[in-house]
């Protein structure tokens, strides 16, 4: 990849969001040379984001591959190498990237010197025996500079990686979080070492040790562009002697500086007995050092045989005691797990694609690490188990076909009951992609009398998907993802069923996806990129429906799985809502950058947006001007009209009064805001508790405007985009640049206190001038901010940059800016594949009707890198009068055409025992006793409440009498009235 081909083509932006141009300059100069093309070859797809990449394998393509290498083709099989058949569909995913291949021996007696001619920043091997490990490890560690070197292994339902980038590897930036400008409300003076208080004691989130860096602080100005090291406490720490300092008088904020940390690395063969281990799931904090150990002992088992162990309890019970043999050696033991070692030995043969996909993102991102040093390395082994898969052992027999290692992994039974399964995911973009790849792999709902997969998505391809949804190509661009991400899956395992839809599952299409559609499903799988989306989907809890849920931001990514009358909801628990910015910081007091984008993005909204769509709305309602005019005359109020009027009055008709409206904004927005504040608010301006203008309030500087400067872009861009919702030719011009330029007289607002006799005649000047019939049409703009041509990003940006001077803000880069304002998700390929990955373990439990304690959840963050694999809560139960109930319970009720409220409650009563007392629907109360007329309301029921066209029930909130007086009434659980018998199948 040339270095300079990310600057040309930005469709990588939300990676360059994660890694930083820094590091994706780095990996276009890069090298990596990758051996093995198997599963776990080819799930470390992701380093097609370096420069160079070769790829290795002398092996020939089997049958066994079509299980786990999604890039092999029944046509490949026993025709080509594996190296040849994957090379070029390898190189599709970035057109950037120079993809090479070798097929050259690489054993224990292979010169390792052939390595040197690539230039190698990383070298990866799979598939590649302990010993072959360790030669080409050593071989790496002593070169100059040293070449980072990746081992992973996959046997059945076990993994591990391990990671050497030498002896003194630098890091960067460790955490790869964007540091905040945390404010200061105090520092002592007298104190040794001086203490630093927060701003409303917000936690500053430092470590001891950490530096900071201090801006504009007001009296100790010596701090300002210095950095002082911290030792803390929750909202304050000290910053050493501050005593010969100038008094603290207010203001300043302090930023984090990112120090570079040294990382030191052994080789596998010093590892081997005293290895540093990452503990993910901390239920079995014991199962790193049993799976080293079992995993050491499988090596010395293939040295020893020549082969991986068979399906018999004779292999398993050698691989045992090899074990024990293995652990005696080791210093930081832990108890051999027996049955983690014969599940080891029986599965070692097989393959288990999910898992295979976890850790291959775990190791992609390792990889990227070596190459950008950036983000902590692992160090320096991960072992990952699905033990809770494996079933009791049977008897298996090779079928020939491409799920043998699946089932050797999972057994027949299991394998046959994902064929037979029925999915619906909602979603198809990156983790969609991923998890559509899984399916195939596993073989999911390809039965042909009862699989199904059913996905829907009603986006189109950009340009901007193709680095992460690795199934899209650019010739598919502007193309359904749905249908598209069919067809390329159909490719992966043509026997897959796949029905491809392009709706949002919303309110809007519940007679699509209605209750008699989810009562055919198994399951259902989010593959969502927002919170209110995932809280609909969880309307699998009323249908009874296990859901498997997750995400990805950056480097970090979630899985929760959600199980019927075993754990809890998504809607069980809450997101803290995101923190919205007061409206008068963003209107006169921003203090940080991304109150000026947010302002920018709302002044594009107001202006191109609301106003166009109030416009158009009011003369859909009032077509004839006239009549308008005739109803106003008379003094009848009509809403908006007034807003409208001042629109069809300033409304330019030709470009150069566009450019005149572009600098006439620049003059409100830049200078006479800012004198405008000035002039309430002098600088010197006291309050009680001190000045006005103190951090985190910045006084505003007035801007003159200036040709040369990048004001120019600010006008371009609006003068563009007014002519855009006036429909106006846009055109090359001259500038306005005369600061006492005035409206146009067509374009003169009404300021007077007679503004609206003033609206009434500009309406009888444009009926006179026979203008407003093709004035009643103007066209909203949707922001777009992936279309550079459209010039979106120009108007927020150069807005953005301009208020952020006027305030002595920083301002931010395109990229930040195009961030913040399109509220874009940063987002990296390693960190999908790993939880599509994750989820697609938990969903072979789900099928498997796995015990509670088999299912996980799971947070990782692939920068620290951490995984955390915890069990899911629990689903809460309540007890009202001896009952349990859960939100998994749900209360039916039968009623007919003649049915009262009084009926509906007494029905109640009879059939579970508890007495009601209140009764809602939604936010309607239909029955509250202590509401006046509420008692009347007993003799009724179609009138409270009626079906829908989709369903023949509805669902109520039924409270109950409390068992102690003074107790609030209990909600017991959903309570399905059916308003007819026949309504049980709807």
């Amino acid at each position: 990849m040339a270095a300079d081909s990310m600057e040309i083509d930005d469709s990588l932006y939300r990676q360059r969001y994660v890694l930083g141009d820094s590091a994706m300059h780095q990996m276009a100069q890069s090298s990596v040379f990758l051996s093995g093309m198997g599963g776990l070859g080819i799930e470390i797809k992701n380093i097609v984001l370096a420069g160079a990449v070769t790829l290795h394998d002398t092996k020939q393509c089997e049958t066994w591959d079509l299980g786990s290498n999604f890039f092999i083709r029944k046509e490949d099989v026993l025709s080509q190498r594996k190296v040849e058949a994957v090379c070029p569909r390898v190189a599709e995913l970035n057109p950037y990237v120079h993809v090479g291949l070798s097929s050259c021996a690489l054993d224990d007696n292979t010169d390792l010197s052939f390595l040197s001619k690539y230039q190698l920043q990383c070298v990866i091997l799979t598939e590649a025996r302990l010993s072959l490990q360790k030669r080409v490890n050593e071989f790496c560690h002593s070169q100059q500079p040293p070449i980072r070197f990746i081992g992973c292994d996959t046997y059945g339902i076990c993994v591990r990686v391990f990671c050497d980038f030498g002896e003194e590897f630098e890091v960067s930036d460790p955490t790869g979080e964007e540091p905040k400008e945390i404010f200061i409300q105090s520092i002592t003076q007298q104190d040794s070492p001086g203490v630093v208080t927060c701003m409303d004691n917000q936690p500053h989130g430092l470590q001891t040790g950490q530096s900071v860096v201090f801006r504009e602080v007001n009296g100790m100005v010596e701090l300002n562009g210095t950095a002082r090291q911290v030792s803390l406490s929750p909202h304050s720490f000290a910053i050493g002697d501050t005593s010969h300092l100038q008094p603290h008088a207010h203001g300043g904020f302090f930023v984090l500086v990112k120090t570079p940390k040294t990382y030191k690395f052994e080789t596998i063969e010093k590892q081997l007995c005293d290895p540093q281990l990452l503990t993910p799931d901390f239920s079995k904090p014991e199962a790193p050092p049993q799976i080293h150990a079992a995993m050491l002992a499988l090596d010395t088992f293939q040295e020893q045989h020549s082969r991986l162990p068979n399906i018999c309890l004779q292999d398993a019970e050698v691989l045992l005691k090899l074990t024990e043999e293995v652990n005696a050696t080791l210093r930081n033991k832990a108890p051999v797990n027996a049955e983690l070692v014969r599940c080891l030995s029986r599965t070692a043969m097989g393959t288990l694609p999910p898992l295979i996909a976890a850790v291959g993102g775990l190791a992609s991102q390792e990889a990227l690490k070596a190459i950008t040093g950036k983000f902590a390395p692992l160090q320096q082994w991960f072992y990952l188990d699905a033990i809770e898969v494996v079933r009791p052992l049977q008897s298996l027999s090779a079928e020939g076909d491409r799920y043998d290692g699946l089932r050797a992994c999972i057994g027949e039974s299991m394998c046959l009951e994902l064929h037979k399964l029925r999915v619906f995911m909602v979603g198809c973009g990156a983790i969609g992609c991923e998890m559509l790849k899984n399916f195939a792999l596993l073989g999911v709902g390809l039965a042909k009398s009862s699989g199904e997969v059913c996905i829907t998505d009603p986006d189109l391809i950009e340009k901007s998907n193709l680095n992460r949804q690795f199934l899209f190509r650019p010739h598919h661009i502007q193309k359904p993802k749905s249908t598209t991400a069919a067809e390329a899956t159909h490719d992966i395992n043509p026997d897959l069923h796949v029905d491809a839809h392009l709706n949002k599952v919303c309110p809007a299409t519940e007679s699509i996806y209605s209750d008699s559609f989810y009562s055919r499903l198994n399951l259902v799988v989010t593959a969502l990129d927002n919170v209110e989306a995932r809280r609909y989907v969880d309307r699998c809890v009323s249908n009874q429906r296990p859901l498997l849920d997750s995400g990805t931001m950056g480097t970090k990514g979630h899985t929760e799985i959600i199980v019927p009358n075993l754990t809890e909801s998504y809607n069980s628990h809450r997101d803290p809502p995101e923190e919205e910015i007061p409206f008068c910081t963003l209107k006169s007091f921003p203090s940080v950058i991304e109150h000026t984008i947010q302002w920018a993005r709302d002044k594009f909204e107001n202006a191109f947006v609301h106003k166009p769509s109030v416009y158009n709305s009011f003369w859909q309602t009032h077509s004839s001007a006239e009549v308008v005019l005739q109803r106003m005359q008379r003094g009848e109020s009509l809403e908006g009209s007034f807003q409208v009027i001042k629109l069809l009055s300033r409304r330019p008709s030709q470009w150069e009064q566009c450019i005149t409206v572009a600098r006439l904004k620049f003059e409100k927005y830049f200078k006479r805001k800012a004198l405008q504040l000035l002039h309430s608010f002098p600088l010197d301006t006291r309050l009680k508790d001190g000045l006005f203008w103190q951090s985190p309030k910045r006084p505003p500087a007035p801007i003159d405007f200036d040709l040369k400067d990048s004001h120019f872009t600010f006008i371009v861009s609006t003068a563009r985009l007014f002519a855009g919702i006036y429909n106006i030719p846009y055109s090359e011009k001259c500038i306005e640049t005369d600061e006492t330029v005035k409206k146009p007289d067509q374009m003169k607002m009404p300021q007077s206190s007679e503004e609206e006799r003033e609206a009434i005649t500009q309406l009888e000047q444009a009926i006179v001038a026979d203008c407003v019939t093709p004035s009643l049409q103007m066209s909203p703009l949707q922001f777009e901010k992936d279309d550079d041509s459209n010039g979106h990003m120009d108007f927020v940006a150069s807005a953005s940059a301009l208020r952020a001077r006027m305030y002595s803000i920083e301002p931010a880069d395109r990229l930040k800016t195009k961030r913040i304002a399109g509220k874009i998700i940063p987002a990296i390929a390693t960190a999908t594949a790993a939880v599509a990955g994750l989820v697609a373990i938990e969903l072979i439990k789900v099928v498997g009707g796995y015990e509670f304690e088999s299912f996980k959840n799971c947070f990782f963050n692939l920068a620290l890198p951490v995984m955390v694999l915890t069990e899911p809560a629990p689903v809460k139960r309540t007890l009202i009068d001896n009952i349990y109930f859960s939100i998994w319970d749900c209360w039916t009720i039968y009623g007919h055409e003649d049915f009262t409220l009084s009926d509906l409650m007494n029905a109640v009563r009879e059939k579970y025992g508890i007495e009601p007392t209140m009764v809602v629907h939604g936010v309607k109360m239909l029955y509250v006793p202590v509401m006046p007329g509420h008692s009347k309301r007993l003799k009724l029921m179609q009138k409270l409440i009626k079906p829908s066209v989709d369903r023949r029930y509805v669902d109520l909130t039924v409270s109950f009498a409390p068992e102690a007086d003074g107790d609030e009434d209990l909600p017991g659980p959903p309570v399905r009235y059916y308003f007819t018998r026949d309504g049980e199948t709807p």
